[in-house]
């Protein structure tokens, strides 16, 4: 009885293997179609576990490690694909991956990597914490190296080239182009281990970074600028501003110029000298334009007006509706929800311990000990939410030249 009762307690358990096996089979084809990726496997696994350590470009990009390795892998998710009720207690059922609170420090991640490790399981993960938004690989927290450490696990790098360019994260429709998944490199723990923790996070920054604001290849479809407007809101010409975008054009809203997306990832004005050439050089200006912010000038006229949907996230559960369709402001110190109404909610910057960005335009807000997710319309720009908070973080720490703007 006892026995049996230690088992149930164990986080790997043979069904994995089997709904592993299962989910390639099924997924597999679908996955090639949607993507014609070209996924080399890793034949050189063998017997052995892995700490697998990826940068981070598509929606698929954990089953593009399902098709490399043999055997299930357990990756590390953020709390949102945990709080979907009855989904998500299926996911945990079926696979089992390890949950991480997003934009915080979580001890009890780490605790359940160490958990793995010790049954001997195969764990990957994302170092980036966000999937890249302009092709370059994104800020990586220096904690990686920590917990790799503790470990104690070969680490298999895996790069992902070609995914922005088939599917940017600001956008619904993947492209025709190449795009090829594989392990570049091993790193056992003997060579590691003599590594100061600076040295090392430098070996996982260099093993894990793409940049693909070249134009190396084309990708095309119809829909090439559509939804960019979820990633900028920045404008050369006038500052803050609103875009839209339709089939390969986004036009900002105030100065009305106009810009195609290429199928080469290059950005060309339409009548006129656009001066990026790349959406990652327009996404440095609009960075930035926002850390030389000055945010007291923005405490009484707010800086943008949306209309979302407003849940609270029953961490590790549900999300609970809270309202439907709510406006909300976004000031240079705070966000406010249906602000001259007698319900409304405000939020202090100074209150809130984290704000981050979830899928291609969600963001979730961490105040006090609860949890709210924001959900617009489909042109919903979550990514200013975030900035706006973290300048002001910034200089309320007294680190006005703070270049982090929590992506």
């Amino acid at each position: 009885m006892e026995k049996s009762k230690n088992k149930n307690k164990e986080w790997i358990k043979p069904r994995h293997s089997v709904i592993t096996c299962l989910a390639r089979l099924i997924l597999k084809p679908y996955i090639l179609w949607k993507y014609k990726i070209d996924v080399h496997p890793f034949k050189e696994q063998g017997d052995r576990k892995y700490l697998i350590m990826m940068n981070h470009q598509t929606p698929f990009d954990q089953f593009f490690i399902a098709m490399s390795f043999r055997g299930p892998v357990y990756y590390i998710a953020t709390e949102d694909i945990f709080s979907l009720g009855w989904v998500s207690s299926l996911l945990k059922w079926a696979v089992e991956p390890i949950p991480i609170k997003k934009q915080t420090t979580d001890i009890h991640a780490v605790m359940n990597c160490m958990r793995v490790a010790k049954e001997g399981g195969t764990i990957a993960l994302a170092p980036e914490g966000n999937r890249t938004y302009d092709g370059r690989t994104v800020y990586i927290n220096p904690a990686i190296a920590k917990l790799a450490k503790k470990l104690k696990m070969p680490i298999a790098f895996y790069r992902i080239e070609g995914g922005y360019g088939v599917e940017p994260r600001w956008s619904d429709v993947a492209r025709k182009g190449k795009i090829k998944a594989y392990v570049s490199k091993v790193v056992e723990p003997e060579d590691y281990k003599s590594m100061n923790d600076a040295e090392f996070y430098n070996l996982i920054c260099r093993e894990l970074y793409v940049n693909e604001a070249v134009a190396d290849t084309e990708y095309h479809h119809k829909q090439l600028a559509e939804y960019m407007e979820r990633l900028v809101y920045v404008c050369p010409y006038c500052g803050l501003s609103v875009f839209e975008s339709h089939d390969d054009i986004v036009e900002c809203k105030k100065c009305k110029k106009q810009i195609r997306y290429l199928p080469t990832k290059e950005l060309k004005g339409i009548g006129f000298e656009f001066p990026f050439r790349f959406i990652a050089q327009w996404y440095d200006y609009q960075n930035d334009f926002v850390n030389n912010l000055d945010l007291a000038s923005y405490t009484s006229n707010a800086m943008y007006t949306d209309n979302v949907r407003l849940s609270e996230v029953i961490v590790y559960k549900n999300k609970q509706l809270m309202r439907e369709n709510c406006e909300i402001k976004l000031y240079g110190d705070r966000i406010a929800v249906d602000e001259n109404s007698d319900n409304a909610l405000i939020f202090p910057f100074s209150e809130i311990s984290a704000l981050s960005v979830l899928g291609r335009n969600k963001a979730n807000i961490y105040h006090n000990d609860r949890v709210y997710q924001l959900k617009g319309d489909k042109r919903f720009n979550a990514i200013k939410y975030v900035n706006i908070y973290y300048r002001y973080k910034n200089i309320t720490k007294g680190e006005e030249d703070g270049k982090f703007l929590g992506l």
